[in-house]
């Protein structure tokens, strides 16, 4: 039998390579921004097409590469970070595996034009699938210029898995604003289709923030600052007023890399344990700046995991810290047991000193002195006043006898009209009206049926009964709009805004009135009949979150995702209470909608237990 072990060739170990790597254009953009960032480039553009689909470029003024430098770029395993495997655990650069380049030239077609500040001339590199096409000299500015086109060009299977350009762009902008955040001395620009979203200058954190995330945002940020010998965190946090449903604006940076760390997102909502309320998640964007060989990097493909030796020690840290600041501007409840205000001394008396009080006694005075003769004197007075109290008395009914005499007489022929009796259309000894409803935790609501018994969950079943009433609304486009008394401003950032104005004439036809709709705010004078102007601000989240996580592929409906994303903010939530008469609508309406068995998220909304079920539990 011949041998069937033989070693891949190195196009198709690229492809292999390229599949752990690049998933999507964001992860193109993350690794051609932080190799720019590496070159010690000062500012970097970045421009897109299609989402990165297309294209994906990114243009820096950094250190550049020479003619050979540029040609091993892109082979595997190929950098200039590391030496040897101890370099490993004292890394202070972003990419190190060596391996970008070469996924990334493996699946689409790259051109390459690089210049060192002392040379003359630049270096082109045109390669496709892993075949370097050309390579000659050019005229180019100081530093590197990466253009990656057609994306997943040679392996169509992935490039069908690749969501549509508002989703995808979604991605591209959540690694745009990890990079962005983390370098806040570098500046950045991004644009797409020919039109600019982001222009971001050198600054600090905080303008940093603020210039991503909006202008409302400065008043929402509490600093953060800690300094011990094992950590040093720095940064913000978001005052519990402004948490959100999403968990948008969660960012931790360790060493100026971003990471995704449960355990320490655990720390935060800790510190803000009993100031947020159920279904909300705070806002952080906090700094962590640990010792390198304390951690570990290379764990995962993308590196945005990351371990550390002594994680208990940094929960209790970070979390102390975040709740510090939090009690420190006045965000937090501070309680101090040590010490009574009760028992402080005022400030006018601080410096005075204490006065002994004294009494004066009368040692002459007897209480028993002339006893007698006070209670004959109070005995005199007394009867005094009871014959003036009655002679006064006694003058106020003079003259009434011969009114009252007269009064009888005028009121002796006096009639009055009875009220008509009707009988009651009602039985006397009807009994009342017997439930056939119970609300069970809340939760759900119980009804009996012939064959046994029904349980709904409310909130699965409030949704479907909104959904295909919106749904009907935006397809037949008449919906019924409730003017505000005042317009309706609110804040969002630019890329939130960007989704709004995709999805303006969606949100009309379900009824919505924009008097605006401009850079970071929009401004509403109307909504749909039966939205509660408080809602307004969770309804547009929601729909924002879900356009940027759930849109399913090309051809989905900017209406379905409407209705779903309103039905969602606006059906009733578990824990609220219902009468009978609201148990008995929500059963009512659900069985008249077309899926009644199903929410819109395709969750069971009821289930029945036959009498035979039940039954069998007592058997």
């Amino acid at each position: 039998m011949s041998d069937i072990i033989q070693l891949l060739p190195d196009h198709v170990a690229n492809q292999i390579a390229a599949g752990e790597v690049v998933q999507r254009p964001a992860s193109v953009v993350k690794e051609l921004l932080e190799n720019a960032i590496d070159a010690g480039a000062s500012d970097i553009k970045l421009i897109l097409k299609e989402a990165g689909k297309t294209l994906v470029q990114v243009i820096d003024n950094g250190m550049g590469m020479s003619t050979t430098d540029a040609r091993l770029s892109f082979e595997r395993h190929a950098t200039s970070k590391i030496r040897t495997a101890e370099d490993l655990f004292q890394l202070s650069t972003k990419g190190f595996r060596g391996e970008a380049l070469a996924s990334i030239a493996a699946i689409a077609h790259v051109e390459l034009k690089t210049k060192r500040d002392e040379d003359e001339l630049g270096t082109q590199i045109v390669i496709e699938g892993s075949a370097v096409k050309s390579q000659e000299v050019v005229v180019t500015p100081k530093g590197t210029s990466v253009a990656v086109k057609n994306l997943f060009f040679n392996i169509p299977a992935r490039r069908n898995f690749l969501k549509s350009n508002t989703v995808e762009l979604r991605h591209v902008t959540d690694e745009f604003h990890r990079v962005a955040l983390a370098h806040p001395n570098i500046g950045f620009s991004m644009f797409h289709n020919g039109s600019e979203l982001f222009s971001l200058n050198q600054s600090n954190y905080r303008q940093r923030v603020v210039n991503i995330f909006g202008s409302k945002t400065n008043e929402k940020l509490v600093p953060v600052e800690e300094t011990t010998e094992v950590l040093k965190v720095s940064g913000f946090v978001g005052k519990p007023e402004f948490s959100k449903k999403t968990k948008s604006e969660q960012f931790f940076f360790v060493n100026n890399r971003f990471v995704k760390s449960p355990y320490l997102n655990h720390a935060i909502n800790a510190a803000f344990e009993g100031l947020l309320k159920d279904g909300y998640h705070p806002s952080y964007f906090l700094n962590l700046s640990v010792n390198p060989q304390t951690i570990d990097i290379n764990i995962h493909p993308t590196k945005t995991e990351i371990k550390f030796d002594d994680e208990h020690t940094l929960y209790a840290i970070l979390r102390s810290s975040v709740k510090h600041s939090l009690g420190q501007f006045n965000i937090a409840p501070v309680l101090d047991f040590d010490s009574d205000t009760n028992l402080d001394t005022p400030y006018d008396y601080k410096d005075k000193s204490g006065k002994t009080p004294t009494i004066t006694v009368d040692r002459s005075f007897n209480p028993f002195k002339n006893e007698f003769e006070t209670a004959k004197s109070n005995a005199g007075s007394h009867r005094s006043s009871q014959l003036k109290t009655q002679a006064h008395w006694e003058s106020l009914y003079v003259g009434l006898e011969s009114k009252s005499n007269a009064s009888k007489n005028d009121f002796a022929e006096v009639t009055f009209e009875s009220d008509a009796k009707t009988e009651s259309i009602f039985k006397s000894n009807e009994v009342a009206q017997e439930k056939t409803t119970y609300q069970l935790r809340q939760k759900y609501i119980v009804s009996t049926i012939k064959s046994g018994m029904l349980i709904i969950d409310q909130n699965r079943a409030h949704q479907r009964i909104l959904y295909e009433n919106l749904l009907k609304q935006l397809t037949s486009k008449e919906a019924t709009t409730q003017q505000l008394l005042f317009p309706l401003n609110i804040s969002f950032s630019n890329s939130d805004i960007a989704i709004i104005k995709e999805l303006q004439a969606d949100l009309e036809f379900a009824g919505f009135k924009f008097a605006d709709v401009k850079d970071e705010q929009i401004v509403i004078t109307g909504v749909p009949v039966g939205v509660p102007e408080s809602e307004v601000t969770i309804v547009f989240e929601q729909l924002i979150s879900d356009v940027q996580n759930d849109v399913p592929d090309q051809n989905f409906s900017a209406s379905d995702l409407l209705a779903k994303s309103m039905a969602k903010s606006l059906a009733i939530k578990t824990g609220q209470t219902l009468n009978a008469e609201e148990q008995e609508h929500i059963l009512n309406s659900l069985f008249a909608c077309k899926e009644p068995s199903v929410s819109p998220s395709n969750k069971t909304t009821f289930i029945t237990l036959g009498v035979d079920d039940i039954e069998k539990k007592f058997m």
